[in-house]
This record gives C-alpha cells, structure tokens and sequence, in this order.
C-alpha cells in the first residue's frame, strides 16, 4: 500500500492546505511542505532498499480489482525508472512550493490545491501499469495545470491556458482511443479483456494496426515531450505561468513524455516504432537546432529559457529511438538533469519578475553588483544547461551522443550542433542579466530562495561527478525493457533499410539482423 499513499498524500496535502488558507498566506504552503517531504523520506527510503525490496522487475507493487467487470485493476507498480522520477517529482515539488512563497498572495489555498493535484497525478502517471489508470493519472494533470496558468499567470494568461489545454487534450484524446482500441484488439485475439500494460505486451495484430496505434500514442507523448513541430503551446504556457507553474511544466510534465515513450510506445509497438526511428530522429535533431536558434531571438527572458526547453528535450527524443543501453542512459539522466536545471533558470526568471515586474531583457543588466548570489548561482545553472563536464547535463547529453553514434552518426554530429548553440546562448543569458552597466538595483535571494538553489546545485554536481547509483537503477529498468520488446520486427531502422529481414532489439547493441 505504500505506492497507494505515495499518490494520495500530495491530494490530501492539497485538500487541506485549501481549506486552511484562512490560517494566514503561508500556512497552506507549510502544509505542502510537509506532505511532500513525507513523500520524499518514503521515495529515499524505498531507494535505499532497492535490491533488498525487488519483486523481479518491481522494487514494489501494488494490485487491487477496481472494475474488474471491464478488466481494470488500480496497479502501481515502482522500478528504477519510476523511482528515480517520481523522487524528483517530490523534490521539485518543494522547490515549486518554495518559488510561491512571496509571489501568490490571492487565493493561496487554492492555488496550492491545484500544484499538489497535478503532482499527484504526475507522480500516478509513473507508477500506473494498468492503461486506464495511467490515462486517468495523465488526465488529472492537464486541469489543475491549466488553472494555475488561467488563475495565477501573467499578462496573456488566458490564451496560453487555452492554447495548451487544446494542444495536450487532443494529443490525450488520440491516445484514449488507441489504448481502446488495444483493449478490444487483445480481447478478440486472446479472449481476455484487460488494460494491464504486462498483459497487452505483444499482442498480435497486423502491421498497419500498430502503426497507427503507436501514432496515436507517439502524438500524446511528442506534445508533453514537447517535440517540434508540436512544441508551440510551451513557450506560451512557460511565459504566462507563475514561478511554480513553469518548474512543473519543465522540471515534471515534459518529462512525462519521455517516460511514456521509453514505457509504452516502444514496447507495446516495437515494430512500427523502429520502422518509424529515422523520422524520431529526424524531428529530434530538428527540434535541437530549432529550439537554440529560436533562443536568440527572445527578448523575454522566461520565453527564452523555454526554447531553451524544446532544444534540450530532443536529446531525450534522439536517446530513446536509439535505442541502446548507453542512448537511454543518457535520455533518462538528461531528463533528471534538465529538470532540476532548468527548473532552476525558471525560479531566477521568478525571482526577477517578482522584483522587477518586468521578464524584458533590454531593461536588465550588471545584477551581479546588487545580487551576487543570484549572479553565481545563475552561472551555475547556465554552465550545467551549456553541458560542462562536471555537471549532470554533460553526462546525459554525452551518452544520447555516444549511443546515437553507433545507429546514425550523421544524427550525433547535427545534434552536437546544438551544444555550440547552448553553450552561446547560456552564457549570452548570464552576460545580459549580470554583467554590464547596472541599469537597477534588484534585491539578492532570500534565505528560503537560496536554500532552494544551493539543493538543486547539490544534485547537478552529484549527477555530474557520481551519477553512477542513478544508472544502476536505470540499468535495471532497462534489462527489464529489453525483455519485453525482444520479439523478432521485420524491418530495421536507418542503418538496417535494405530490404526487408528479420531483426532483433537489444539494448546492448540497438537493432541487430538475426
């Protein structure tokens, strides 16, 4: 039942800090503060007794009947991957909750009611095996983020709201009907109908069929990712967001995304998913370039990070239709790194607006001498997000390219392109906001701000000089995968186009002819 409590207690956490706004402004975020660490000490604790606690694939599991009538059951279930994510879901929940101290003042129970919801079904999304219940924990998301950006956000609220409750309903909506329509196929061709994700592996059906299924999956996951040309609704949805809302959007839900491609769509339709890599690859590589290119040309600082979001994500898109031990060792551990990273330029753009009621760069400039914390902490999250060794995001961006190498080296070489970019705009950003003539003074981080900076800068440099206890249990996960998907496809993917041949996936070495 632990898996049970882990989802529940971020809704009750909620439920209570919205009817203790009365209390005073603070209160409902102390309230939030202490359901969340709850959460965190149990995710420590179950890493801790990982190897101890594994059943098979699963360090622990949860399953218990729901509707059995339509073969749903409430199945949560935690490996290395989910553990790993869902503790970073709880860490920078705390971070969103600290980044809202000062800023929301109307509403403050309410609004802290919708940040736990949308943890909460972040957190369902990554344990749910069974595919009604990931759907349900996926729909849960979608309304309580769209209120934090239509109730709490800036100027252009409404219609960032919109334009990202359009873009990610109708990716769900593709998705609905496809995990439906896998419900009936698995039905008719075994005589169980079921939604639990082990039972649907491997179901038999014709080419086409999973071809269009794993299209309609691929749609959902490519628009939370976000990756190009189904990316537009994210700098939207970052500018007119509160603090708390843009560390949700990039530290967590983008990396919902990733996590239903690496757990779902290539394993549940691994042919057509790598007859369909060469044009993964392509969107990813695209989506790289595209996105720093674009960074040069905001004058909005919060809507340049944001591009800054869609280049860096399509390393995860490239690692994970690579498909091989090192390309997903680096997806995973570029998701990790690029939430707690750019979760943090986010809490700094917070931090500015709330003291300069402005995100226009033209009016920033030589901060450093007013705000030196500020300044330096900014550097370090800068350096990580331009992939300097010794911090986590070199490690993840190193190995999506190492292991993207050995499938399409034409991919790795225009992908690396993007870290010459990365490293140019990272460092324009710090140049623009802290050096230069002072044009006003800002006031340096507070006590609660600097903590929460000085914990997210503890992580990058673990990840970056000991990343090795995170894949090991990544490492887990993905012997796990390489079982569920090893069954023969009958074509290969880029390197493998040559007529067609039967192929067999396998993580140590990508796509071999069998």
């Amino acid at each position: 039942m632990i898996l049970v409590w882990i989802v529940m207690l971020p809704i009750i956490g909620g439920l209570i800090a919205r009817l203790s706004g009365r209390f005073g402004r603070t209160f409902p975020a102390w309230v939030c503060l202490g359901a969340l660490a709850i959460d965190i000490a149990l995710a420590v604790g179950l890493w801790l007794g990982a190897g101890a606690n594994a059943r098979g694939a699963w360090i622990v599991e949860t399953k218990m009947p729901w509707i059995p009538q339509l073969g749903i059951s409430v199945h949560l279930a935690m490996d290395g991957l989910s553990l790993v994510l869902v503790a970073l879901t709880f860490f920078l929940g705390i971070c969103a909750v600290v980044s809202s101290w000062t800023e929301v003042k109307e509403r403050v129970g309410f609004f802290h009611l919708n940040l736990m919801l949308t943890l909460a079904g972040i957190t369902g999304a990554f344990l749910a095996m069974d595919l009604f219940l990931f759907y349900f924990f996926w729909e849960l998301m979608l309304i309580p983020m769209f209120l934090l950006i239509a109730l709490w956000g800036h100027e252009n609220r409404r219609y960032a709201s919109i334009k990202f409750f359009i873009f990610t309903q109708a990716g769900s909506l593709l998705m609905l009907v496809a995990i439906l329509a896998l419900f009936f196929i698995h039905g008719r061709a075994t005589g169980e109908y079921t939604f639990s994700y082990g039972a649907l592996l491997g179901t038999p059906m014709g080419y086409t069929t999973e071809l269009l299924l794993m299209l309609a999956f691929f749609a959902a996951f490519a628009v939370k990712l976000p990756a190009f040309p189904v990316h537009t609704w994210l700098p939207d949805a970052h500018t007119e967001a509160p603090t708390a809302g843009s560390v949700i959007l990039a530290g967590l839900l983008l990396k919902t995304g990733g996590y239903g491609l690496i757990r779902f769509v290539i394993p549940l339709f691994p042919e057509a998913s790598f007859n369909f890599a060469p044009i993964a690859f392509a969107l990813a590589v695209v989506g790289i370039v595209y996105g720093a290119v674009l960074a040069f040309g905001q004058t909005d600082l919060k809507r340049l990070i944001a591009y800054t979001s869609v280049s860096h994500m399509g390393f995860v898109l490239l690692g994970v239709y690579a498909w091989n031990e090192l390309a997903l060792q680096g997806a995973l551990v570029q998701m990790v790194c690029h939430g707690v990273s750019t979760g943090a330029l986010f809490m700094i753009a917070g931090s500015l607006q709330e003291r300069l009621h402005s995100r226009d760069l033209s009016g920033m400039g030589g901060f450093w001498t007013s705000a030196p914390k500020m300044g330096a902490v900014m550097l370090v999250f800068a350096l990580a997000s331009l992939g300097l060794p010794g911090l986590g995001n070199f490690v993840g961006e190193f190995l999506v390219l190492i292991g993207v190498f050995s499938v399409s080296p034409e991919a790795a070489v225009f992908a690396a392109s993007g870290l010459v970019l990365s490293a140019i705009y990272s460092l324009w950003i710090v140049q623009r906001v802290f050096h230069g003539p002072q044009k006003i003074t800002v006031a340096d981080f507070r006590g609660h701000e600097m903590a929460a900076m000085a914990s997210m800068i503890a992580v990058i440099v673990w990840l970056g000089l000991f990343p090795q206890p995170v894949l090991d249990l990544f490492g887990q996960t993905l012997k796990t995968l390489n079982v569920t998907t090893a069954r023969p496809v009958e074509t290969g993917i880029d390197k493998f186009k040559a007529g067609p041949a039967v192929y067999r996936i396998n993580l140590s070495t990508g796509v071999q002819k069998k």
